[in-house]
């Protein structure tokens, strides 16, 4: 999620002060040099000598902080000991934890959860495995797996640096959907070695999230790991978005009074997430998508160095279309941007068919800013917090995980994803459907609850579900 431009935050800096030296007014005149209001103080410890205190201050954004940070620190008699905001105060010691479901509370309970009762249900486990789902926390647990390498446009950032992201998803799981999920960074960019080390912990885990893993790798890690695992695994950058994307397109669609078949689609941003939402637009219905990478349109008479590349010309582009973005997008009912910020100009979206839907999801800059297109399109998305109908992945994984588990899938497929967009498009009624109220609020509690029951319903119709269902 993108953080709007300019918006203020409170920061606490915690500051050590000599008695004999400092001026308070010396303190507030630096925090309003820097463009800052201070909140409050607080008096942290004292002495004869010296008295620590947190100045909470409201500043406009990072250079702000930086700002006062350097002004404070080259007064007489000031050190800052520490600078700290709500955010990083929210992501002390990590942001989750695991619990207990029964207190052990006398040896007699010491004995039933460890030894000697335990040795029982692990032997019951063994002679059958598929006990493993009612008798552990395979039933309803999500390992959360990344090697640190596409983190939220922030790149290839390492694994402990991307540990923040991967606990954040564990919460939303938690609270949205009440699946259990623990992350997992990996610390290896090797894929056979990430492979293994999947398939050596999955026998703990009901499901895997895939997370932030660079392209083309991402690719051949999900689908190697959907053959050789029973149990599902889903690469939300991939597919989340796509579920989304296509959520947003239903609605969208609705609006415009067009069909799914008879639109043309052209999508910038031919990676992991270009794909998926290719696919899923594909599953969807939709006849016409010419996808557009940095090369300009992909067409069936290049040869291509990404194989991926080559196998998206195969199923893309029905006229074999050439040329730039701006060459191929005239005529166009659909814009999806998965790209770069800018590359799409006021003059193509002109250029589009009547009431023009663009999704310019780039982050944290979009493809094209929402206000300069804004006079020339019917809808417009993108995948910021601060802009109507945000793309949030938040409104597919948590109910689709929930669905999956429930009813033990071992797969999520096109079915599943295309029945989950549908139900998130669903939540928004005919009454409430606007052009700028295409997508639910990821805090709406009937997104789960819908997701969820479609997801199960379309494993029972496709056969990948393996509880039994009862009516």
């Amino acid at each position: 999620m993108a953080v709007a431009t300019g918006s203020s935050t409170h920061i606490i800096m915690r500051l050590q002060l000599d008695v004999d030296v400092f001026s308070f007014g010396d303190i507030a005149s630096c925090v309003s040099a820097a463009g800052g209001d201070i909140i409050g103080v607080d008096v942290i410890s004292s002495n004869k000598t010296h008295t620590i205190r947190d100045i909470t201050v409201n500043v406009q954004g990072v250079k702000q902080s930086q700002l006062l940070g350097e002004l404070l620190s080259a007064q007489k008699g000031v050190k800052v000991l520490q600078v700290s905001d709500r955010t990083f105060l929210m992501h002390l010691g990590g942001k989750i934890e695991t619990a207990l479901k029964t207190k052990i509370k006398n040896r007699e309970d010491l004995a039933r959860v460890y030894t000697p009762g335990v040795a029982n249900v692990c032997t019951a486990i063994a002679q059958e495995p598929e006990k493993a789902y009612t008798l552990t926390i395979k039933r309803n647990t999500v390992a959360v797996v990344s090697d640190g390498t596409a983190v939220l446009g922030l790149g290839d950032i390492g694994p402990a640096a991307a540990m923040p992201v991967m606990e954040g998803k564990a919460m939303l799981f938690k609270q949205l959907a009440n699946v259990d999920s623990f992350p997992l960074c990996l610390d290896t960019k090797d894929t056979e070695e990430i492979i293994r080390t999947i398939k050596a912990f999955a026998p703990a885990f009901g499901g895997i999230n895939l997370e932030d893993i660079s392209a083309p790798r991402c690719f051949e890690i999900e689908q190697r790991l959907k053959e050789e695992l029973d149990i599902p695994v889903f690469h939300d950058d991939q597919h989340g978005t796509a579920v989304v994307l296509l959520a947003g397109l239903i609605n969208a669609l609705r609006i415009t009074g067009k069909k799914m078949e008879d639109i043309k689609v052209v999508l910038t941003g031919i990676g992991a997430a270009g794909n998926a939402c290719t696919k899923i637009l594909l599953q969807a219905g939709v006849k016409n998508i010419i996808g557009v990478d940095k090369n300009g349109a992909i067409n069936r008479d290049t040869e291509y160095d990404n194989p991926y590349w080559n196998q998206y010309a195969d199923i893309t582009n029905p006229d074999n279309l050439k040329g730039s973005l701006s060459d191929v997008i005239a005529g166009a009912d659909v814009f999806i941007g998965l790209s770069a910020p800018g590359i799409l100009k006021v003059e193509d979206v002109k250029s589009m068919a009547k009431d023009p839907i663009v999704f310019a999801m780039a982050n944290p800059q979009p493809e094209i800013d929402p206000e300069v297109a804004e006079p020339y399109v019917k809808v417009m998305a993108t995948g910021r917090s601060d802009y109507p109908n945000q793309i949030n992945n938040v409104l597919c994984f948590p109910g689709i995980f929930r669905g999956a588990l429930d009813c033990r899938a071992t797969d999520i497929n096109e079915e599943m994803k295309v029945a989950a967009a549908e139900a998130i498009a669903s939540v928004v009624s005919d009454e409430e459907l606007t052009e700028t109220y295409i997508i639910p609020s990821v805090f709406n509690d009937k997104v789960v609850k819908r997701v969820r029951e479609a997801v199960v319903k379309a494993a029972y119709e496709t056969g990948v579900a393996r509880k039994e269902l009862r009516e």
